[in-house]
Parts: C-alpha cells; structure tokens; sequence
C-alpha cells in the first residue's frame, strides 16, 4: 500500500528544540483530559461493575496497574493516531510541526509505534532524547533517529497540508 505523500516540502525545515517543547505542554494538556476520563472510568468499572468498595479502590496491584496500562495505551493511540492521519497531533498544529518520513510521506503504523517508545525512553532519560535535537546537525530527536523520520517546521503561509 503507497503511503500519502505531504505536499509541502521544499519549504518544511527541521523543528527545533524550543517548538517541539511547546508542542509537547500543548500535547500533554490534552492528554491530561484524555486521562482523567480514563481514570474516571477505571474507577466507575472497579467501583460498579465490580462492586469494590470506593475505600479499596487503588489499594490492589490490579487497581494500580491495569490503570497504568489503559494510560500508556491511550497516550500511544492519541500519538500514533494523529501521527498517522496527518503526520501532526494538535499541539504540533498550534506549532507549525509535522512529523514523516526522510522522504516526505505520511509514516507508518510501525514507525508511530518506534516514536512512541523512543520518545517514553527519551522523557525516561530526563529528556536527553530531545535534547538531542541541539547536537545532531540534523536536529533529529531519538524519537526521529530511531523511527527514520524527521519533525519539520511547515512555512506560515499554509500550515495545513
């Protein structure tokens, strides 16, 4: 199956460390509502479908790590559902970003999965994944190394593609 390739190229350059942050606080603010449903209806299910008490909620393994689980999972739905519809969730939107392949196509389900996990790895390591971006003379990011893709600032005249 032949991926969309993006229309603007000639004028897309490598994102910077400062946009993608910006990007990331807009991200994380979504995502902060994305969980707090998810919590909320974890805890629904514990409290009413499985009838535990609201006192005993959280305080089993199960409680604690199905919660986590549904939450990696989400947060990796939201990016690599985006990533793949238009190579841009919404903060990178707000920012003029988008990410694809070295040759400019939308990426794939395997690479939103590698981006994904590069990028938990990179936030795991203090950030040095994307603080990566200020060496390479690329400005890739580990996600971006490790995926073959690059995040690329779109020209103002026509952020959509």
């Amino acid at each position: 199956m032949a991926e969309r390739r993006f229309s603007q190229q000639t004028n897309a350059r490598p994102a910077g460390l400062g946009r993608r942050v910006g990007a990331m606080l807009y991200d994380g603010l979504l995502l902060t509502a994305i969980w707090m449903a998810v919590t909320v209806a974890h805890l629904a299910f514990f409290r009413f479908v499985l009838g535990q008490s609201a006192e005993d909620i959280g305080t089993m393994g199960v409680d604690i790590w199905s919660l986590r689980l549904l939450l990696v999972l989400f947060t990796t739905l939201f990016f690599v559902y985006f990533w793949r519809r238009g190579g841009m969730t919404l903060g990178m939107q707000a920012w003029r970003l988008r990410v694809q392949t070295t040759e400019g196509d939308a990426i794939s389900l395997k690479q939103s999965l590698v981006r994904c996990l590069t990028a938990w790895l990179s936030l795991a390591a203090l950030g040095i994944g994307y603080w990566w971006v200020l060496f390479d003379t690329q400005r890739r990011s580990w996600p971006d190394i490790a995926s073959n893709t690059s995040t690329v600032v779109l020209p103002k005249h026509n952020a959509k593609d």
